[in-house]
């Protein structure tokens, strides 16, 4: 009997990122019960079992809601299943931060990940997002006008996660799941119309598909490949510029920045802000922004910025120090 072809898909992603990987390595796979990351587990426990990798299966228990913690038992007794070599699960506490829920449990999630790896020593951790996903998060960073960072949409790679199913898509999850047997758990948030991410999925990619005609949700993840390109080469081009400045002396030479194509200097000052102790999540574009225009005089003054750093220009150079915190 031949693959499935879902089935196929889901392997042959999970294939191409373990690759470079030797026997006796671990993987992390993080799972929630659901398709996507069901599907993705499935596909690793095979193909790393191939390899001679030793697979650990993670789930993490936000408790945002009733019943949490049987979900979670209900994932680590579906991983047996599958065959992984070792269940991890990890209860946190999602701490409201400004950010909003999503990304308060995302940034949860990522830390006991991240700890687990480092316990375990693992040599990559698996996350299930795919094409679909890609395809929500390049249209939302459209419509909020963040740039072609946020356009790049999800990265493939980094440190030392990957997502091997950014080229699947989520019906061939689902399909997946269902010719193996695998019975995945729907998460009532992802039928939440509060949250925007749901609004996009259940209403606006549909009407796109509709009026404009199919395809739309791969065109939307092959254009995050596409800048992506774009963005990884004026940030390796930023980099070296900001080597080089940094070489100089304290702060941002104005006159050397000046040089520069505006989309590599505004990296730079992004880079010096970052060095300076600026929080990366919470450096937006209006703050890159405004570091622009400080640079360029066309702002007077200081900046803040989060993290408690502040920008300002001294002569012919622009410099960061801690913001005073007043009593």
């Amino acid at each position: 009997m031949s693959l499935h072809p879902a089935v196929a898909a889901c392997r042959r992603g999970v294939r191409s990122v373990l690759s470079g990987l030797e026997p006796g390595d671990a993987v992390v796979v993080a799972c929630s019960g659901g398709a996507d990351s069901l599907a993705l587990t499935s596909a690793t426990v095979f193909e790393g079992h191939r390899q001679g990798l030793r697979v650990v299966g993670a789930t993490v228990d936000h408790g945002l809601q009733p019943g949490s913690a049987d979900q979670a038992a209900r994932v680590v007794a579906q991983l047996v299943g599958l065959g992984v070599d070792e269940t991890a699960t990890v209860r946190v506490e999602v701490v409201g931060d400004g950010r909003g829920p999503e990304a308060a449990a995302r940034q949860a999630r990522y830390d006991v990940l991240e700890q687990l790896r480092e316990r375990l020593g693992a040599a990559l951790v698996l996350l299930g997002h795919t094409r679909d996903d890609q395809a929500e998060t390049v249209l939302l960073g459209l419509t909020r006008g963040s740039g072609p960072r946020s356009l790049a949409g999800m990265r493939r790679a980094f440190d030392h996660y990957a997502r091997p199913l950014l080229d699947v898509t989520r019906d061939d999850t689902v399909t997946a799941c269902q010719v193996e047997g695998l019975v995945p758990w729907d998460d009532p948030h992802n039928d939440d119309p509060g949250y925007t991410r749901v609004r996009v999925r259940r209403t606006v990619l549909p009407l796109l598909e509709e009026q404009l005609g199919p395809g739309v949700a791969a065109t939307l993840a092959r254009t995050a490949d596409q800048v992506r390109d774009d963005v990884e080469a004026l940030d390796a081009l930023a980099r070296t510029a900001y080597d080089d400045l940094r070489a100089e002396g304290d702060g941002i030479a104005l006159r050397r920045l000046h040089d520069l194509y505006r989309a590599v200097a505004s990296r730079v000052l992004r880079l010096a802000a970052l060095d300076a102790g600026a929080i990366d999540s919470e450096l937006f574009h209006v703050h890159v922004r405004a570091l622009v225009d400080l640079a360029a005089g066309d702002l007077h003054g200081e900046v803040q910025l989060p993290g408690h750093v502040t920008a300002y220009r001294d002569r012919d150079r622009l410099l960061f120090r801690r913001t005073a915190v007043s009593s």
